[in-house]
């Protein structure tokens, strides 16, 4: 069974959301990527998504939600895309806490710094496993 890695942030509307679609778009099938918030916006961001489809994926049809206990319990790997971030409940899996800015007023030029330096964080640190 593919381990699950679960992405939080905030509003699950930019860092969770580009997370979870660079692990996607690096690993194909090796992992299930899941993402969530603590407070959940009414949709992702259209930068995150703008530089999300320069990688041929869209996601402008995901619909933030907010981070559940079982969704804490199912998870093998949590990556808490702020650290310290009050979660539910204990995760059951490992924790991994990153620091990436939040890029909520962000436009897509601003964004793709933000999508390299994810992209090598996931590749260095949990495509080696």
């Amino acid at each position: 069974m593919k381990p699950t890695v679960l992405f939080i942030c905030q509003h699950n509307a930019g860092r969770s959301q580009l997370g979870a679609a660079l692990l996607e778009h690096l690993a194909g099938d090796r992992f299930t990527a899941a993402s969530a918030g603590l407070a959940p916006a009414e949709t992702v961001n259209p930068s995150i998504a703008a530089t999300v489809a320069e990688l041929g994926m869209d996601i402008t049809g995901r619909v933030p939600r907010a981070v559940t206990p079982a969704d804490l319990e199912a998870a093998d790997v949590v990556v808490l895309m702020k650290p310290g971030l009050a979660l539910p409940s204990a995760p059951r899996g490992e924790v991994l806490e990153w620091s990436f800015p939040n890029p909520e007023s962000w436009d897509a030029d601003a964004v793709r710094p933000l999508r390299e330096a994810m992209s090598d964080k996931i590749q260095a640190t949990l495509l080696t496993r």
